[in-house]
């Protein structure tokens, strides 16, 4: 599979991007490459996954799930990393790799929250300036992160064009990494944009994969049969993917949100439905595209923030063309109930993303065995939905009432 000095996953990646980028993302991508395997990087980034973020973050057996779906099912708990969420474990890489270049200023954007939340912690740490760009839509459906972010010492951004989503917020960082591109860093939060940050997100997030594969093999002396994760960009899933890709018999699952229909506007779906999407290019990279024909990229939704984007990551991409993995969807109502089941039968309240990963594993029930292991990445904690959990069932009650 790709390493750093490949731009493509199979025809998925590249580089598309403003002549003036180049060489910072060629720096980028010549430190990663020096640095990536020196002892020095590695003592740091492990003492720091280790005392900051928490990990390793437990592998939970979920009994009741189990019952459920029909065969033994664990949890990935990167709910219990610090600041809630699997993102902290790529921005503690990105970090410390940007200080050593002598960048002091980090450039980022987030859909959900969990990525700015974690960037402005770790900047807070590393004592570096922090600007974080969010589509004015997601910061009302997630107001909280954003006094989290603000108290962290960041300064918020919020986009209010397009659909003021997560797309919107990341053409703003890409428009602010052009200006300042001479003393700022582009902390990307997913496993897609331009060479090299899939590789780099990528590499980062496997340590979810590569904890799992030890931790299920003391527990079970064997590897899972399935591995499911919710797939927004895709860096959570392809996180947990990676380190088994060369075990055939492990099969891969991504959820990807069906939003709250199937029409146009509806949901961002990219993989899960045959002609949903087409190839093209979309924030510096070639992958499957949510978009009309004449190119113009389309509008998505979900209930989960972190998943309502119309581009899938590259190496998903290939991963699906090749058949390695295996990619399926779950709507808004799947993902409330999901998210209800989870809190009340294993006391673990998962963020929307997650629930989406559950209510997929949930369509195992009937097409897996009673000795097959499946592992489900929950990517992220529930504090963070609360409000808008609240208020989608309140108005749901209300419509029952009517």
């Amino acid at each position: 599979m790709n390493n750093i000095k490949e731009a493509y996953f199979g025809a998925f990646g590249g580089s598309f991007v403003p002549e003036s980028l180049v060489p910072a993302l060629q720096e980028y991508a010549q430190a990663y490459t020096e640095h990536k395997d020196q002892p020095w990087f590695k003592d740091e980034l492990s003492r720091l996954l280790k005392e900051f973020v928490g990990r390793q973050t437990p592998l939970t057996p979920a009994n009741k799930l189990s019952k459920l779906i029909g065969a033994r099912v664990y949890l990935k708990r990167e709910d219990l990393a610090h600041t809630g969420a699997h993102k902290i474990n790529n921005v503690i890489g990105q970090a410390l790799l940007a200080k050593h270049m002598g960048k002091r200023r980090i450039i980022a954007e987030t859909g959900a929250g969990q990525h700015g939340v974690a960037t402005a912690t770790v900047c807070a740490l590393l004592d570096l300036e922090c600007v974080i760009y969010m589509g004015t839509n997601d910061m009302a459906r997630q107001e909280l992160n954003v006094f989290r972010m603000e108290l962290l010492g960041a300064k918020v951004v919020g986009v209010d064009l397009g659909t003021a989503t997560l797309k919107d917020a990341i053409n703003e960082a890409l428009r602010d990494f052009v200006t300042n591109v001479g003393h700022s860093h582009y902390l990307l939060g997913s496993a897609l944009g331009p060479h090299p940050y899939p590789t780099i997100v990528r590499d980062f997030q496997s340590v979810i994969g590569k904890e799992t594969r030890e931790q299920i093999l003391e527990k079970e002396g064997r590897l899972p049969t399935h591995l499911v994760a919710c797939v927004g960009g895709g860096s959570n899933s392809i996180g947990l993917f990676h380190p088994f890709i060369e075990e055939k018999d492990v099969a891969f699952i991504g959820v990807e949100a069906a939003g709250c229909g199937l029409g146009e506007n509806e949901h961002s779906i990219r993989l899960a439905r045959e002609g949903f999407s087409s190839l093209g290019v979309m924030h510096g990279c070639k992958s499957f595209v949510l978009q009309n024909e004449h190119g113009q990229i389309g509008h998505t939704h979900s209930i989960a923030p972190g998943l309502d984007y119309a581009m899938i990551g590259p190496e998903h991409a290939r991963l699906f063309e090749s058949g390695r993995a295996s990619y399926i969807s779950a709507d808004d109502n799947e993902a409330l109930s999901a998210f209800g089941l989870l809190s009340r039968s294993e006391g673990i309240i998962p963020a929307l993303e997650s629930a989406h990963a559950v209510a997929g594993a949930l369509k195992l029930k009937g097409k897996v065995k009673a000795d097959d292991i499946v592992v489900i990445n929950i990517s992220g904690r529930g504090d963070k939905d609360m409000a808008s959990v609240m208020e989608t069932l309140k108005k749901s009650a209300k419509e029952q009432l009517a």
